[in-house]
């Protein structure tokens, strides 16, 4: 074969095909050369590759969806040549419309360039890195039970009295403090509660690394406490257990301790895992021996932070003060932040005026794991919400701008979460395997019963995963919980109010109520049948033998066969049987009578079946069958 030969076979002038040639060592001297049968086969296939790497590499971005304009400008071509292009592949264009990604990708292919959609202003921003990786200080979140001592424990280790000068001992607001020790720093997160902390997460803000589970010695483990625990577990993140009021006469560390095991929390003295302290917030007992702890479970998990970039970090609490604006409490989780930088906050953005530290003391520069208030931005933000640093006025505007078009277009929609009803698609979608459910009962001994007929379920293949149980009525803590680990509330002989189910309206949570047991069973099986891979059986339909091969330009490889028993149908399942063995398996991609296409084909007549198998050879037998999908039952 002559290079000119194969040049017009592969679709390119021979001039082309030389120069590649040349990069590919082939060492050919003109358009007349001649190359023998196996040759050319090489030549093609390194070719194809060859050009393949090359349009893979020539790259352009652009910004979807597209008009044909833009695209023939970005390609340097004209309008008309892209227009005639869409027309071949039977498309009907006019030069101001818009192409998806998709159409506009496969034009792009076809003049040698691979489109790429334009990453976001601030996906490159929040990309940056530098070589600047240290070590930072751990970010520890104080969780538990009302009244166990929390902000007291704080309070001691910070030695200031931040308690009293709060209504009721009750924690009023979000604080974020760093306390500076011998051995290293530690960054406390002091939070009204385990849901501020998984709304925080919930918008994707994953701030901590440690939580100190406190329980009182004299009261052990409480509803808010296994909720706590179950919060804690939903974020994955080491729990350390603080025993807190050892000072008091009728404390009992091993009742907590004991209480504690039944949750998965064997504490270490226990032959279990979970790190566990006695401490007092009024003495100071054990509290030196906490922060100990706290240090060497960070350094078991190497925390670094990248210092060189420009800031990146999350609001820890945001309030409008009457004299200052919006003042933002932030943690930084990377990077430093500067007086005087341009920062996104949410749906705000605007220039850091002023900083004060966790004393109140202004400062200039922020390093991570340092919290700070600022002031600057033109709104308040939401706890958990990023702020990052951008160049300049200008981005900042586009960024939220942007931002502010998509959140006002999420208001017309529900978000979608796990319903029992759509659990078998969601099954195909994303090959899920757990059912999670947040089960709640009027009373304890319920609770255990509905649990117990729940574990009797039985199954191998799909697991059911009780994410937290309680008793009590179903509240928002529950709703926020089930939004971060994607569970259904499941509740049996309960109340919701209405703020509750308002809050699951707008999360897009299913809440379920039951009054009869056997019905709260049936719907839970049902739902995990459901999630069961379904068993395929496939049903003989026909049979075809390949009497002649030949090749369309439009269709590939078609077998002429006669049809010797059954039918054969368009888009069934297929198996080319040579001999004995199964050669190839697939559908029926094309089925012809005289070149007009058909649906199917009985038994004594001729028709061409394309496969999309290429080394289909004469004599072939082609098996057609249809599939039948049968649900399968727990058993």
């Amino acid at each position: 074969m002559r290079i000119h030969e194969l040049a017009k076979e592969l679709g390119v002038d021979s001039k082309e095909l030389i120069e590649k040639l040349k990069k590919l060592n082939f060492p050919v001297k003109s358009h007349m050369s001649s190359v023998d049968e196996e040759t050319a086969e090489v030549i093609k296939a390194e070719f194809t590759e060859l050009k393949e790497k090359e349009i893979e590499e020539n790259v352009i971005e652009v910004d979807f969806p597209i008009t044909v304009k833009d695209l023939a400008v970005k390609l340097g071509k004209k309008p008309s040549e892209l227009l005639a292009d869409l027309i071949k592949r039977g498309k009907f264009y006019t030069i101001n419309q818009n192409l998806n990604e998709e159409a506009a990708g496969a034009i792009a292919y076809q003049y040698q360039v691979n489109l790429k959609k334009k990453p976001l202003k601030e996906e490159v921003i929040l990309k940056e890195e530098t070589k600047e990786v240290k070590g930072r200080a751990p970010i520890v979140t104080f969780m538990g039970h009302i009244d166990h001592g929390k902000t007291s424990l704080l309070d001691y280790i910070r030695k200031s009295k931040i308690t009293e000068k709060e209504a009721g001992g009750i924690t009023q607001h979000i604080g974020a403090y760093q306390v500076h020790l011998d051995k290293g720093k530690i960054t406390f997160l002091d939070t009204p509660g385990h849901e501020t902390f998984t709304a925080m997460r919930a918008r994707g803000a994953n701030a901590t690394d440690i939580v100190v589970l406190v329980v009182a010695a004299d009261e052990g483990v409480k509803p808010q406490t296994v909720e706590a625990i179950d919060h804690a577990r939903a974020a994955k993140v080491p729990i350390i257990v603080a025993i807190n009021k050892m000072d008091k006469a009728n404390a009992d560390p091993d009742m907590v301790k004991q209480q504690l095991s039944k949750h998965d929390l064997a504490p270490e003295d226990w032959g279990g895992k979970t790190t566990a302290v006695g401490v007092s917030a009024v003495t100071g007992k054990g509290v030196d021996e906490l922060l100990e702890l706290i240090l060497l479970q960070s350094d078991i998990m190497e925390l670094k932070a990248d210092y060189g970039r420009a800031a990146l970090g999350i609001v820890v609490e945001a309030r409008l003060s009457k004299g200052k604006g919006p003042l933002v409490t932030v943690l930084i989780q990377e990077g430093k932040l500067d007086v005087g930088d341009w920062c996104v906050c949410g749906l705000f953005y605007g220039k850091v005026r002023a900083m004060l530290d966790d004393h109140g003391r202004p400062i200039n520069t922020v390093l991570p794991a340092y919290p700070a208030e600022i002031l600057g931005l033109n709104g308040v933000p939401n706890p958990g919400d990023q702020i990052f640093v951008v160049p300049d006025e200008k981005s900042a505007k586009e960024i939220v701008e942007r931002r502010r078009e998509e959140a006002a277009k999420k208001k017309l929609v529900t978000p979608a979460h796990l319903k029992l009803e759509d659990l078998y698609q969601k099954v195909k979608e994303e090959n899920l395997k757990q059912l999670k459910i947040i089960l709640k009962a009027d009373v304890g001994g319920t609770l255990e019963a509905v649990e117990a007929a729940l574990g009797k379920i039985p199954s191998q293949e799909v697991e059911l995963v009780i994410t937290h149980k309680g008793v009590g009525a179903i509240n928002s803590s529950d709703v926020l919980l089930a939004e971060v680990t994607d569970s259904i509330v499941v509740g049996f002989k309960v109340s919701i109010d209405a703020q509750t189910r308002e809050l699951s309206r707008k999360k897009g949570i299913e809440l379920r109520i039951y009054q009869i047991v056997y019905e709260l069973i049936d719907d839970i099986k049902a739902a995990l049948e459901g999630m069961l891979t379904p068993q395929i059986r496939r049903v003989f339909m026909g049979r075809a033998r390949v009497k002649t091969v030949f090749k369309l330009s439009r269709f590939g490889i078609i077998a002429g066969c006669m049809v010797e028993k059954g039918k054969i149908t368009r888009a069934a399942i297929c198996q080319v049987m040579r001999g004995n063995e199964i050669v190839h398996e697939g559908k029926i991609t094309s089925l012809k009578r005289f070149k007009e296409d058909v649906r199917e084909v009985a038994q004594g007549y001729e028709c061409g079946i394309g496969t999309g198998f290429d080394g289909i050879q004469e004599d072939d037998v082609i098996d057609v069958f249809s599939e039948e999908v049968i649900a399968r039952k727990l058993k």
